[in-house]
């Protein structure tokens, strides 16, 4: 059930019971109770919708330019910082060695590798010889063997020493990581920019409006806790 919903329903019932059977307290407990509710479920509701003569209400919508800037600083600024980028190539250059990339060169396309090299035979002393045997066609069978080959001399470069310090080396570059977080902070504000007013409040009200139903029980807990006050010191 609706947190807000049932708080407000309960202090009402309150409220009515004790005018009903003339009960100065409860009458009193569920009326404090009442205001305190609704107060805070107005408050909550104002925060995502205008309402009409209530100055500053519906003040998310109406601030998410500003809500989007906030958004961006904090990314940039919390997360993607470039202590935080450089820690992280290290520690993914790191952990290369132990990064198998056999299914990714698997997929990989090497045929364009083999016809640059058909290229480079014929436009070399050899071309000539070649043509006499038949030409470019005469190697096409060597063309999946050479693509096999090319593909296992991949996977062992991959696994070296060699092959991990460099791109170590490469990834802790301070160009690289400048780069790399100006990439995200463009990919950032390109989402953001996406963003309208009605699509920031119901992210936000996603977020937040389940827990701020709680504002609305509290107030009408301590709302009636202050009527229970005001009706027994009424009675001296």
């Amino acid at each position: 059930m609706n947190k807000s919903l049932a708080t407000n329903f309960l202090a009402l019932i309150c409220t009515l019971l004790g005018y009903v059977f003339a009960n100065h307290i409860v009458y009193t407990v569920g009326l404090f109770a009442l205001s305190g509710a609704i107060t805070n479920w107005l408050a909550v509701h104002m925060l995502f919708e205008k309402v009409p003569f209530l100055y500053g209400s519906g003040v998310i919508p109406a601030r998410f330019e500003e809500f989007k800037v906030a958004i961006k600083q904090l990314m940039m600024e919390q997360f993607f910082t470039k202590e935080n980028i450089d820690r992280f190539l290290s520690n993914s250059a790191g952990a290369a060695s132990t990064l198998d990339l056999t299914p990714v060169i698997e997929k990989v396309d090497l045929t364009p590798a083999f016809n640059s090299l058909v290229t480079v035979i014929e436009n070399s002393s050899f071309g000539p010889m070649l043509a006499m045997v038949g030409g470019s066609e005469a190697i096409q069978p060597m063309k999946e063997p050479f693509i096999e080959k090319m593909k296992i001399s991949i996977q062992e470069i991959s696994q070296s020493e060699e092959f991990n310090t460099i791109l170590r080396d490469e990834l802790e570059q301070p160009d690289i990581i400048a780069n790399m977080q100006e990439k995200v902070s463009d990919i950032i504000e390109k989402r953001l920019n996406e963003l309208t007013p009605q699509l920031v409040k119901e992210i936000v009200q996603t977020m937040i409006k389940k827990h701020l139903g709680w504002l609305v029980v509290w107030g009408g807990i301590f709302g009636g806790i202050i009527g229970l006050i005001a009706a027994l010191t009424n009675n001296f």
